[in-house]
């Protein structure tokens, strides 16, 4: 009893049992995880209170992937890691963004802090984060998140070296393909399972740093998906009608999926949406922890149309299953819109002053936000939109709400729509409602709990012992409270369970209800009615007590420390190296432009190729030149893919340019030659020491890094480890999606698309008029490409300076003079017989498009994408 010495308390493991639990309570002993976003504490509450299993959420400074929310401080760690404990549910810090050599230092203190948090995992992007994490704290979890682009079983098995316990899979494969991963490793998958869809393969979007400055893979997305684009096919603009937005997929609504997810393995089911509200975060929460439930208990999912309709009030660009059932492209970006519009009610019937009428394909009342697409006289897209001020029913009388299938006059205020842009069969849209967001919000708004933590009790009542009490949770805290006055014989009434159950169930106000209740009664005995109820409040206190302290944890900052120094620092020298130190690399896309590099005997050609069947006469013609020939392998290999590695093995190349860890892995266990590129996101000298010793002779450097970056970059590895790209077309999006198959063809996949990027050339024409080249590899993804090269000219003495030797060049579709421009001024320039500032002039002067540092500059503007 406190500090009176009554009763006293002691933690012990608790043993596993099964139980009948509450119907509340049930989802939390399946195996599969329901893991929801929280962007900050309302938005937490909103999950836990809605049946989230886990949340996961990002600190404000910085290193996680959306850096516009409004996050968590360092400081709310402890706090955050009291409320996940106390309502039995895990949490996880994103972390999932790369980090520079210069951020690594202030890193290890913030890994420290969310160990000693309690927390229970980290989402990882960058190896070289992840190793420092199993330094500072090798209990915590490492999660790889969707960012570090794992799309197999073969990446997957390079990847775990870094001692993961979980992997979030790119959402871009089907459920078959992940039923392929799952039956071929022991790694926990996680799958996202509702939200917005990026367009590019997360981690390997490269259009917000390439066009403003703001990394994606630093949190900054600019959404340039989500802008119209004009199709220009062979030189000229293709008319297809109201499809504008090319590159903007619906929402990801993956409800029907759920099943067959669950029968593979996956381990969690994640919900995107740290930018959304808590509104939002509760509304999909619910709907989807039915879902699960349905699933684990019954194998079957039925989600109903009002619960399609509720979800899609919350947020939706559409609903889609995404890839999750297989690559229809058509179905995911059907071009028409890119923001949200929520569910659409039906056409406009007429128009009458302030009003318009229609027929209903869902409920309305007065308060609901609704918006008109229609046109401009301009032929422009515009959404007008405002509150429903009156609803007419067909009788002509006011009333307050209408049904599915009636026909009403809506009523706007004043003012609110431009009638003269609106027209007989455009369509209205209902985008807000005011009651669903207020019943979403007393969830969890009330400061007496829903959710609550099943409590496990056992009474020991035995006449002539003290009165005993255990109380257990699921995670194994447990404590014994004891009277210290032996039981007497009841005289009249001695103590029955359901009186037991009764007192003991009295947890209102507190994180418990009570689940189990064992009772062990010998001798009659009389309890005390206030002796009981002490009793449980004392547990209650002394349990609240163990979960706001985490469980100990090894924590080392100093191992973390010892990641910092460089390996070791590269020496700076007072004078240039010899001329003869710097090589030259060329990458080509077909045997056109090989043929120009061999007239030019040139150290070193890659070759990436959209069709493989080059690739044969590609190496023959190199080996009969001499010179040495690299294949460059996809950015993504998905399952069933390892044969595209295997077609360039039997082509015995010298080398080969992995964009992968699966192609990583292959070709070093082959003895091939390796070089890791870009797309492997080397940003700092601890992932590229991981990827080198991998296998790989050299590294490229990551494109998020800007002039600064990269030297400090080269400034932390010996010089001889990277090769830096000096010129090139940036990748800006690599996509899963087909542009080609979606506008030009009338399939909806390879299988069935009649291959229009073997016949036509085709690039994008964003609101600024730059047309940026459209390429499908031989995987048929598609790579978007900025149609302004990038030159690092007035780099390359700095690196020269500092040891760096080797060098890329990247064409596009350069023809034989533009070739023999670009490698003669870089070749002059690693020759010492031309400046840096004189190469961007000439290349300025010689390209249509002109030319740009880019990525490499040191500071730019962020706002040049908008």
């Amino acid at each position: 009893m406190g500090s009176s010495g009554k009763w006293h308390v002691s933690l012990a493991p608790l043993a596993c049992h099964t139980a009948v639990m509450s119907l509340h309570q049930k989802h939390q002993n399946m195996s599969v995880e329901l893991l929801s976003p929280a962007g900050d504490w309302e938005c937490a509450h909103a999950a836990i209170e809605n049946g989230a299993d886990a949340i996961y959420f990002g600190l404000d400074c910085g290193f996680n992937a959306r850096h516009r929310a409004r996050n968590f401080g360092v400081s709310d760690l402890m706090e955050i890691g009291y409320l996940l404990r106390s309502r039995g549910v895990r949490g996880y810090v994103t972390m999932n963004t790369l980090v520079f050599p210069d951020e690594m230092a202030p890193l290890v203190d913030v890994v420290k802090e969310i160990a000693l948090a309690g927390i229970d995992a980290v989402l990882v992007q960058d190896f070289g984060v992840a190793r420092l994490v199993r330094a500072v704290c090798p209990e915590l979890e490492i999660h790889a998140s969707t960012q570090m682009s794992l799309t197999s079983s073969e990446t997957i098995q390079v990847a775990e070296k870094l001692g993961l316990a979980r992997v979030v899979l790119a959402r871009e494969l089907s459920v078959k393909e992940i039923q392929a991963i799952a039956a071929s490793t022991d790694m926990p998958l996680e799958v996202f399972i509702h939200g917005a869809l990026c367009v590019a393969y997360s981690g390997q979007c490269l259009t917000s740093e390439s066009l403003g400055g703001r990394s994606a893979n630093r949190g900054q997305c600019a959404q340039a998906c989500r802008l119209p684009y004009e199709l220009i096919c062979d030189g000229e603009q293709r008319d297809l009608g109201d499809v504008r937005y090319l590159l903007s997929p619906q929402d990801l609504a993956g409800y029907a999926a759920i099943e067959e997810l669950v029968a593979a393995g996956v381990k969690s089911l994640k919900i995107e949406g740290r930018l959304k509200t808590p509104e939002y975060v509760a509304n999909i929460t619910s709907h989807y922890r039915k879902a699960l439930t349905q699933a684990c208990n019954q194998q079957t999912v039925e989600v109903t149309a009002e619960a399609k309709r509720e979800m899609e009030l919350s947020f939706s660009r559409g609903f889609s299953p995404g890839w999750l059932g297989g690559n229809d492209h058509k179905r995911l970006v059907p071009g028409l819109h890119s923001s949200k519009r929520g569910i659409e009610l039906g056409r406009v019937r007429r128009i009458d002053a302030q009003r318009a009428q229609v027929r209903l394909a869902a409920p309305i009342a007065l308060g609901d936000g609704l918006s008109i697409g229609c046109k401009t006289a301009d032929g422009d897209e515009l959404q007008q939109g405002g509150r429903i001020y009156s609803i007419l029913g067909s009788d002509g009388n006011k009333t307050t709400d209408a049904a599915e299938s009636d026909v009403v006059w809506i009523g706007f205020g004043r003012g609110e729509i431009d009638w003269q842009n609106v027209q007989p069969g455009d369509r209205v849209f209902k985008n807000d409602d005011p009651q669903l967001n207020r019943r979403l919000r007393k969830t969890f708004s009330s400061n007496d709990p829903l959710r609550r933590q099943p409590l496990r009790m056992h009474v020991h009542a035995v006449v002539g012992k003290p009165l005993a009490l255990t109380a257990s949770l699921r995670n194994g805290l447990t404590v014994d409270v004891c009277g210290e006055t032996p039981l007497e014989k009841a005289r009249k009434r001695p103590i029955e369970t359901q009186v037991l159950r009764e007192k003991l169930g009295r947890l209102g106000g507190t994180f418990f209800e009570l689940d189990e209740l064992d009772v062990t009664v010998q001798g009659q005995p009389m309890v005390p009615m206030a002796m009981l109820n002490q009793m449980r409040r004392e547990a209650v206190e002394r349990l609240n007590g163990l979960l706001k302290e985490p469980q100990p944890r090894e924590v080392s900052p100093e191992r973390g420390r010892a990641l910092l120094s460089p390996i070791p620092a590269a020496s700076v020298n007072a004078d240039l190296p010899d001329a003869g130190d710097s090589h030259l690399a060329i990458l080509c896309r077909d045997l056109q432009q090989l043929r120009v590099l061999c007239d030019l005997g040139v150290e070193l050609i890659y070759t990436d190729f959209h069709d493989v069947r080059d690739y044969r006469e590609a190496v023959s013609i190199c080996r009969g030149n001499d010179i040495r020939v690299g294949l460059a392998s996809v950015r993504m290999q998905k399952p069933g893919e390892m044969g595209l590695l295997r077609i360039l093995e039997r082509h015995t190349p010298d080398l080969v340019l992995a964009r992968n860890l699966a192609a990583l892995h292959h070709f070093h266990e082959l003895g091939v030659e390796t070089i890791a590129d870009f797309s492997l996101n080397a940003s700092n000298h601890r992932s590229a020491e991981w990827i080198r010793d991998l296998g790989a002779s050299r590294v490229t450097a990551s494109y998020d890094l800007n002039r600064d970056q990269l030297l400090g970059l080269i400034d932390s590895i010996p010089s001889g480890w990277i090769e830096t790209v000096i010129h090139q077309h940036m990748p800006m999006f690599h996509m899963e999606h087909c542009v080609y198959c979606s506008v030009l063809s009338p399939g909806t996949n390879k299988t069935n698309c009649g291959r229009p990027c073997d016949r036509h050339l085709v690039a994008l024409r964003d609101r600024v008029g730059a047309e940026h080249t459209l390429q499908a590899d031989v995987a048929c993804r598609n790579t978007l490409y900025n149609a302004t090269p990038q030159s690092g000219a007035e780099l390359v003495a700095d690196m020269l300076h500092r040891g760096v030797k080797w060098f890329r060049i990247e064409l596009l579709e350069e023809d034989g003079d533009q070739i023999k421009e670009i490698v003669g001024l870089y070749t002059r320039l690693l020759k010492q017989q031309i400046s840096g500032h004189e190469v961007w002039r000439k290349l300025r002067a010689a390209n249509r498009v002109g030319v740009t540092r880019g990525t490499l500059e040191s500071k730019r503007n962020p706002l040049a994408i908008l």
